[in-house]
């Protein structure tokens, strides 16, 4: 399938078939594509966390207002970023040209030292890129997808152990749908979205 097709056919589906699971090697795919999705500086801090445990996941459910697709879906991933990413950078920078990550390095504590809300922000556009790299290589491989942030965040990241300095971005269910999304429900017409030069 191609971007476009892929970009047109994805929908949030909400109900999959339980038996069906991805192969280790599908996983690999998937996740290797989401590893390519931009980060500011190539800071690359956000962390997938892939939940196959079944009480896991049956908990997880719970903090999620029983929605199936927790439980139901071949795969659960959690996107969560390390807010402390860009406190070491060097091993992103490791393949740089000569000179280049010495200007990078100090830019990148310049940018971000400090500046909490920054960090913040830059963890949930981060995870939101690789999201979308996730749902659109899943529909390219033949699969169906769900993000998620209808969940209690605190109560997943306590079930998930989530370090003090990562964030929960938010989920996203993988898997063999078994029911189509409904119509689109409306779509706001090009000239209200696309704004040329100014408002």
């Amino acid at each position: 399938m191609d971007t476009l097709s892929a970009i047109q056919a994805r929908r949030a589906i909400k109900h999959y078939d339980p038996e069906h699971r991805l192969t280790d090697e599908e996983e690999k795919t998937l996740l290797e594509a989401a590893m390519q999705s931009p980060t500011a500086f190539n800071i690359q801090h956000w962390r997938f966390v892939l939940v196959k445990d079944p009480e896991v996941r049956q908990q997880i459910r719970a903090a999620a207002w029983d929605q199936a697709q927790v439980t139901d879906a071949s795969l659960l991933i959690i996107l969560a970023a390390n807010k402390a990413a860009w406190q070491d950078p060097a091993a992103y920078w490791a393949n740089a040209p000569e000179g280049v990550s010495d200007f990078m390095l100090p830019a990148i504590n310049q940018y971000y030292a400090g500046r909490e809300q920054v960090q913040q922000d830059e963890c949930m556009r981060s995870c939101g890129m690789a999201g979308m790299t996730i749902m659109l290589a899943a529909k390219a491989m033949g699969y169906d997808t769900c993000p998620m942030d209808g969940f209690d965040f605190d109560a997943v990241g306590k079930i998930i152990n989530l370090p003090n300095d990562h964030v929960i971005s938010f989920m996203i269910a993988v898997g063999k749908g078994t029911k189509e999304a409904w119509p689109k429900p409306g779509q706001l017409p090009y000239d209200q979205v696309v704004i040329n030069n100014t408002f």
